[in-house]
């Protein structure tokens, strides 16, 4: 389960810091250096490319802004809505890819690379839950976006809305398993083909092919056309193929 959420920190003080209405206090005079809602993010997001977003504290991107923690707060509440920025902007900066054509099918997967690509800069994205989602701008400027790739297909607003929450889910699961991969063979310095390789004496021992023959003709077959058990690249191709067929089914109903 994802450990960070959005829309976790107060309501208030985070649609004011989104949308810039909350302003760093001053209780001296003379001049101050002011630190922007921007150059905050950018920093705490260079630590979560870098590190992971578990490495992103308060105190962290003080010291990385050359501020105090106290300081911060005088511009962000606290972590939870220092996320929100974070993401707001990332939402609000990420690319906006041209369709291949002016086809529905394009549209929609040019929605979904923009996502894709997305995860892929900023892996720690996809394991950050945002049921509730941070309405900032940038996440309002990316909803009206993507909702336009399904317009004037003869699908109702709710159909519109579920039709994208479906097809982003496809992709932020296809990141979680891509980030899974990765991790996996960090950790075990080898890729997944190295791996099956350097076991394939131990799971030779154990796996029955007489007793499983499907799961050996078709586990061996998707092995040799991967390069190991799962691939992230082949797994999203052909399920982006399937949600477009789907969706296709549900607007030729209509």
């Amino acid at each position: 389960m994802a450990t960070d959420r959005s829309s976790a920190g107060d309501p208030a003080r985070t649609l004011a810091l989104l949308w810039g209405e909350s302003q760093p206090k001053t209780t001296r005079r003379g001049p101050r250096q002011a630190r922007s809602s921007a150059e905050i993010a950018a920093t705490a997001v260079a630590v979560a490319d870098a590190e992971g977003i578990e490495a992103v504290t308060m105190r962290r991107v003080a010291q990385d802004l050359g501020l105090s923690p106290m300081a911060l707060y005088t511009y962000v509440p606290g972590k939870a809505e220092l996320l929100d920025l974070m993401l707001d902007t990332l939402y609000g900066t990420m690319p906006r890819t041209a369709p291949a054509d002016s086809g529905w099918r394009a549209r929609v997967a040019a929605v979904a690379e923009d996502n894709r690509a997305l995860y892929a800069a900023h892996p720690w994205i996809a394991a950050v839950s945002t049921s509730r989602p941070p309405l900032g701008p940038g996440l309002m400027a990316k909803y009206e976006y993507e909702l336009r790739a399904l317009e004037s297909l003869g699908l109702t607003d709710v159909e519109m809305d579920s039709a994208l929450t479906h097809l982003l889910g496809f992709v932020q699961s296809c990141a979680r398993m891509a980030a899974d991969e990765r991790a996996a063979e960090q950790d075990s310095a080898l890729n997944d083909r190295q791996w099956w390789e350097r076991n394939a004496d131990l799971l030779t021992r154990v796996f029955d092919a007489d007793r499983y023959p499907t799961a050996a003709r078709v586990g061996t077959a998707a092995g040799e056309a991967y390069g190991g058990a799962y691939s992230p690249a082949h797994a999203y191709e052909f399920g982006l193929q399937r949600v477009l067929d789907g969706l296709a089914a549900l607007i030729d109903a209509r």
